[in-house]
């Protein structure tokens, strides 16, 4: 995820995964060519490349639907509202909570377990302490590595007392 937008009445991070949705369309493409290739073939082969076509690029296909997936997380000052968008291929998805409830954000760990030993993967988590949203809202489901989670964290953490002071000095 990337900061879009850090104004004193907007922060907007977002996500749209175009790295991993076109080497997806590569996959889709590469099958499918390579399948109706075969199949152009005749004789024996037009089954085979008809089937390679069929699964490989269904299979490319099922990816795209489960790991591609736009996200983004706006919180407005000015309408005192997070929403938090979801768009894949299925639909569109928002859920809105109330900003002023919102106490900080942190980043929740998890631990990966391989063959090669175990890693930390990190996600940034909005923490609502009020309201009927009361709880923990992921930004993202999926964890990874690296430092984005603590960036993404860092950045909400820093705009908020923005809102603090404004809205002291907005009832003084």
């Amino acid at each position: 995820m990337k900061i879009t937008r850090n104004t004193p009445n907007q922060l907007i991070l977002s996500d749209t995964p175009w790295f991993i949705g076109i080497m997806l369309v590569f996959f889709i493409l590469a099958f499918v060519g390579a399948g109706l290739f075969l199949a152009s073939e005749g004789g024996e082969g037009i089954l085979f490349g008809l089937f390679f076509a069929l699964f490989g690029g269904g299979m490319g296909v099922g990816a795209f639907c489960a790991f591609v997936r736009r996200v983004q997380v706006i919180l407005d000052r000015s309408q005192d509202r997070i929403m938090i968008r979801r768009q894949s291929v299925f639909g569109y998805d928002t859920v809105e909570h109330v900003l002023s409830n919102l106490s900080h954000a942190e980043t929740e760990s998890t631990i990966s377990r391989s063959d090669k030993g175990t890693s930390t993967l990190y996600r940034p988590v909005l923490i609502l302490d009020e309201g009927m949203s009361a709880g923990r809202h992921p930004i993202v489901e999926a964890y990874s590595s690296g430092r984005g989670a603590h960036r993404l964290v860092d950045a909400v953490n820093d705009w908020l007392p923005a809102r603090k002071v404004d809205s002291a000095s907005q009832s003084a």
